[in-house]
């Protein structure tokens, strides 16, 4: 190949990626490097409002449903994840887009660990307990109150049917996926004095804990330990060692 005569350095094929790369960690993370995790963890974030049919307005932290059930199908379907740890800081959002991320947490083949921080609050409450072991920050709150409507409701009665209905699925869910007992969850649920339009339940930290809905008091150094005890007794389970032998 014949030298340039241009006088400019070759361009070296890597060199735009990475500086590309670079400028979008600085970009969204505001930092030049962004620290790898294990390679068979996957973690999941439930953000900001759980989004469902409708779009929210652009300024709105949301969490997308169509963009998170694709990645828990490919958890399912990758062989090198074993793990999943969800993170959650969400104010709720649509119901039935919350119960369709929470049904698919909880039918994984894979174990999975979900951390509340800050606030799983309203249909977040199922995403949380959804998870094979749920742990809450200290200051972490979440909100249990019923299902509401805004807006222009017509035909009350098939409405509230509807609606009655809906409230079931959810509290279904997390009864069954949690330690809490159906009349106490609806006693929270249904309990005034507590919020502003006098109906619900606001649980800090240990107080979650207390009445069954999460597991544990922990940040994310319990949450990883603990997802990776999991994954060890998953292996174990499949007859696999924690660390397959090399062949003879």
């Amino acid at each position: 190949m014949a030298p340039s005569t241009s006088g400019e350095r070759p361009v070296d094929p890597q060199e735009p990626q990475s500086s590309q790369g670079t400028a979008k960690n600085i970009q969204e993370f505001g930092t030049t490097e962004v620290p790898r995790t294990d390679e068979n963890i996957h973690i999941l974030t439930v953000i900001g409002q759980i989004e469902g049919h409708l779009i929210l307005p652009s300024q709105n932290k949301t969490t997308k449903y169509e963009h998170v059930m694709p990645q828990l199908v490919a958890i399912e379907q990758n062989p090198s994840i074993e793990g999943l740890l969800v993170i959650l800081n969400t104010v709720g959002g649509d119901v039935e887009a919350g119960l369709a991320i929470a049904e698919m947490i909880s039918s994984l083949s894979k174990p999975s660990v979900s951390l509340v921080l800050g606030g799983g609050h309203s249909i977040g409450v199922p995403c949380a307990v959804a998870a094979t072991y749920s742990f809450i920050a200290r200051t972490a709150t979440m909100t249990i109150h019923p299902i509401r409507l805004s807006g222009l409701v017509i035909g009350v009665p098939q409405t509230y049917e509807y609606l009655d209905k809906m409230q079931d699925r959810v509290v279904k869910f997390v009864v069954s996926h949690s330690r809490i007992t159906e009349e106490k969850f609806r006693e929270l649920m249904f309990r005034t004095g507590e919020l502003a339009r006098d109906i619900g339940t606001v649980l800090v930290g240990q107080d979650a804990v207390k009445y069954g809905l999460i597991d544990a008091v922990g940040g994310v150094s319990d949450a990883v330990h603990k997802l990776k005890e999991l994954i060890k007794d998953h292996r174990l389970r499949q007859g696999r060692e924690p660390q397959d032998p090399a062949p003879h």
